[in-house]
């Protein structure tokens, strides 16, 4: 099976608070204003990047830890903004979260997709702004539903974490942490076996 290296880990267990889902947005505007600052330092950092491997053909893997530790927060903002997690998010994005993200090491890239990963990256970022207004629209969809029974329904709750999943793999593709194109499949974690209880033999055998 050829996992993408970009990957969700969900182990939210859909019940909500009713009163934070009420003042989510109130209660998510710090986090927001520091995902934006955050977000204006990294234009510094991805050009830098860019240049650098071009010229290397890989990124140094402290910076691809740094650039992964935003994107993962950026994966944490959004799943509690977008009622798909109940937690009050950690601002330092590092893993722990019941929408989390699973990022593999730095790896080689080709120079030549690297010169033009813009221009490559367009037709994944116009489906994921499509992908985007479906998950605002499970937001507020979730916000009722979530104040009514203390708790997101599960289908509403996979579609939304889909739809991060596909902006996350974008950005990420987009921010040069993979090669790898965004993946339309689903990508879960493979869920560990059941054991099957011993087959009894009957007696004399």
């Amino acid at each position: 099976m050829n996992v993408h290296p970009v990957r969700f880990v969900v182990t939210d267990d859909l019940r909500r608070s009713r009163l934070t889902v009420f003042f989510r947005l109130l209660l998510a505007l710090p986090h927001l204003i520091w995902l934006t600052l955050w977000t204006y330092t990294m234009f510094i950092v991805i050009a830098f990047q860019w240049l650098w491997v071009i010229g290397a053909g890989h990124m140094e893997e402290d910076i691809h830890r740094y650039i992964g530790r935003f994107v993962r927060y950026n994966v944490h903002v959004n799943a509690y903004f977008m009622l798909l997690a109940n937690p009050w998010p950690k601002a330092n994005g590092r893993e722990g979260y019941p929408i989390d993200l699973e990022l593999d090491p730095a790896e080689r890239q080709n120079r030549l997709t690297v010169i033009f990963r813009l221009i490559l990256a367009i037709p994944a970022y116009v489906f994921m702004v499509v992908l985007h207004t479906v998950l605002n629209v499970i937001a507020f969809l979730g916000w009722f539903a979530s104040l009514a029974l203390g708790r997101m329904p599960q289908g509403m709750r996979d579609l939304g974490a889909y739809c991060l999943r596909f902006e996350t793999q974008t950005y990420a593709y987009i921010l040069l942490l993979t090669p790898r194109y965004p993946s339309l499949a689903g990508s879960s974690p493979p869920q560990p076996a059941v054991e099957q209880p011993p087959v009894e033999q009957p007696p004399g055998i």
